[in-house]
């Protein structure tokens, strides 16, 4: 999912769009690089996280990040995961992203992705990548970043709660931890992150559970380490944020 895993030319093809099949296994890392080209990593099967300096990204199962050229990130393999690693010249579709967003994967974009890995012949392959361009520019995006701050006390508190998101967190608590007034904190939080501090943690949580339930973590025992009291207050609020429920997630059994 590198630079390192896929050749030269698929950098620097000559086509405006290249598709790799790629799999890892669980707990590979990949270290902070970027493409000259944008990038959509579609994971058909596993758990991706990944990161920069400004937040982290879950992608779950059937869900694609897409990254734009020359974007900084690092790639984690929470579960055995099987990718479908899309290299797109720069403006070769006036409406991709220009920001990193995970996004939704239809059925037709699945379907072409792998159209265009078994398909060699020239034109047919052209026709397969303007439909494949249209498709990713159109994708919706999911909410399932982790924003952090530039303010770097206060990312430093957001990365250690983090990783205890069962901790209790009260803005009056991190504004005297950070000296500073509770409203000065409200509005810095807002600011630097777009959301409020109480949405923060209720989506940190829910993005974060995530990665639990993928590694198979019992529902209760994801509850009660996200903060939660009971498993139905936990799945309720997930099937709200996802549409799913919190089992749809797990590994088969």
């Amino acid at each position: 999912m590198n630079s390192a895993d896929c050749s030269a030319h698929l950098q620097h093809s000559p086509q405006p769009l290249e598709v790799l099949a790629l799999e890892a296994p669980a707990g590979r890392q990949y270290a902070a690089h970027a493409h000259r080209r944008g990038q959509l990593l579609y994971a058909t099967d596993g758990l991706l996280t990944v990161g920069t300096e400004d937040g982290e990204w879950v992608v779950p199962p059937q869900r694609a990040i897409w990254l734009p050229p020359d974007f900084p990130h690092r790639v984690s393999a929470l579960t055995p995961v099987q990718v479908r690693s899309v290299f797109i010249e720069p403006g070769a579709h006036p409406a991709l992203l220009l920001e990193a967003e995970v996004v939704a994967v239809s059925a037709l974009l699945a379907a072409l992705l792998d159209a265009a890995l078994a398909q060699p012949e020239a034109v047919r392959r052209a026709h397969i990548d303007a439909l494949l361009l249209d498709e990713i520019a159109a994708a919706p995006v999911l909410s399932l970043h982790i924003p952090l701050p530039q303010h770097a006390a206060l990312a430093e508190r957001c990365r250690q709660w983090l990783e205890r998101p069962a901790d209790a967190a009260t803005l009056s608590d991190w504004a005297d931890a950070l000296a500073m007034h509770p409203r000065t904190l409200a509005r810095l939080f807002q600011r630097q992150t777009g959301y409020t501090f109480g949405h923060w943690l209720r989506e940190a949580r829910l993005i974060l559970s995530l990665t639990a339930l993928a590694r198979g973590t019992p529902v209760l025992t994801v509850a009660l380490e996200h903060g939660y009291d009971s498993p139905s207050a936990f799945s309720a609020a997930f099937r709200r944020a996802f549409g799913a429920p919190p089992s749809h997630f797990l590994p088969p059994s």
